[in-house]
């Protein structure tokens, strides 16, 4: 029984080490409009294949940031827009984000095939099924494309990593995350953020 379970990971590691690359002609055809339970991410020329994060029951962290968001655009006139899971284009690979911020001129820019939008700040809502080695990837993708603010959501352990460049804030209750200075006056504490409908 112990020699299966050993051949059986050998096997899996050996079809795993086996990906081929795919052009993005080809991941458009079979996996941009794909419709099933899974994000998929065009990563140097490899599929990645991940449990979608954002759930119908995690729906309250996007209100809830669209609702500050809808506050600050009125007092400070912002014309941008919160964004679930749009594609984007981050150092030559294809990337989903769980929410991200594009202004109305990214938004129109983005309707050329020719132009690569990257938003100036985006949310990721880990969850248990994400593994730390794909977060760091991504996180490498978003700092190569120079997004300034990134968050890491973690709803299961009610805090929120805040990362500007390099520097990274962990922020838990009452502390308050910011987007700015992307963002005008859009700061929210953690407790605000997770809190349920």
């Amino acid at each position: 029984m112990v020699a299966t379970a050993i051949q059986q990971k050998i096997t899996t590691q050996t079809s795993e080490n086996q990906l081929r690359k795919i052009s993005w002609v080809e991941f458009q055809k079979k996996y941009l409009t794909r419709e099933d339970n899974f994000k998929y991410e065009w990563v140097d020329g490899f599929v990645e294949k991940t449990t979608r994060t954002m759930d119908r029951k995690q729906f309250y962290i996007i209100e809830n940031l669209t609702a500050l968001l809808d506050l600050v655009k009125n007092k400070y006139k912002i014309d941008g827009r919160l964004i679930p899971e749009g594609d984007n284009f981050f150092s030559g690979n294809h990337r989903r984000p769980d929410i991200a911020y594009y202004t109305r001129e990214q938004i129109r820019l983005a309707q050329e095939d020719d132009n690569d939008v990257v938003p100036q700040f985006v949310v990721e809502v880990i969850s248990t099924n994400d593994q730390m080695n794909k977060v760091v990837k991504k996180m490498k993708n978003y700092r190569a494309a120079e997004v300034p603010i990134i968050w890491h959501i973690f709803p299961n352990q009610n805090e929120i990593h805040v990362y500007k460049g390099k520097q990274m804030t962990i922020c838990v209750g009452d502390d308050i995350c910011s987007a700015e200075p992307v963002i005008k006056g859009f700061s929210i504490s953690v407790n605000d953020v997770l809190m349920k409908l």
